[in-house]
């Protein structure tokens, strides 16, 4: 239902739905409770994926089990910086760590809107408005998440409706207003289009 919804809202969507084929979006979601993903968030951004990968499979390598917040901020910081955390993440990991005890659960937060949601967890250092949509989409299944900030989506809107430059984030909403309810999976089909060589 989501696709054809998709197809008939938008024709230049529907031409890069033909071509990335069937979304997998729903193989793609995390597993872990609310910190474990939040630490993957902080640790993933502004990194490749490789880089990333390698950065968080060494710092899962520091602890027994997953890591849980007491074991973040009873580690010093030279141990996170031989691993490659940049001083700046090691500062955004233990403020998360800090504050997970007055944190809702990942269910209680399921029980809550997109936007209270993101009022919920921004005021963690480095967790800001994107960070919370990737938990949207990738770890609560929401399927109406438009990440207007992200580089993927603004290029993949850029080289799907031609335009000359990235669109800002009036753009982006409004030419994703037409994927209505269903944006998350319109973003999944623009990060695929990246994929594709012309």
């Amino acid at each position: 239902m989501a696709i054809a919804t998709l197809k008939q809202a938008d024709s230049v969507l529907a031409a890069l739905i033909d071509r990335v084929g069937p979304c997998t979006l729903d193989q793609d979601q995390q597993t872990g409770d609310l910190f474990d993903c939040l630490a993957r968030a902080i640790l993933y951004q502004q990194l490749s994926g490789k880089s990333a990968a390698a950065i968080h499979g060494r710092f899962l390598q520091l602890f027994e089990a997953a890591p849980q917040p007491l074991d973040i901020l009873n580690t010093p910081d030279d141990v996170f910086r031989q691993v490659g955390i940049s001083r700046p993440k090691i500062l955004y990991l233990k403020d998360l760590a800090s504050r997970m005890p007055d944190f809702p659960s990942l269910s209680e937060l399921a029980q809550l809107d997109d936007e209270a949601i993101v009022q919920t967890l921004i005021p963690v250092k480095g967790i800001g408005r994107w960070t919370v949509q990737m938990l949207l989409i990738f770890r609560l299944h929401r399927w109406d998440v438009l990440p207007v900030d992200d580089l993927g989506v603004r290029s993949g809107i850029r080289r799907l409706y031609n335009l000359p430059d990235l669109p800002n984030k009036a753009t982006v909403e409004q030419v994703g207003h037409a994927w209505k309810p269903f944006r998350t999976i319109a973003s999944w089909y623009l990060w695929r289009s990246l994929d594709i060589k012309d």
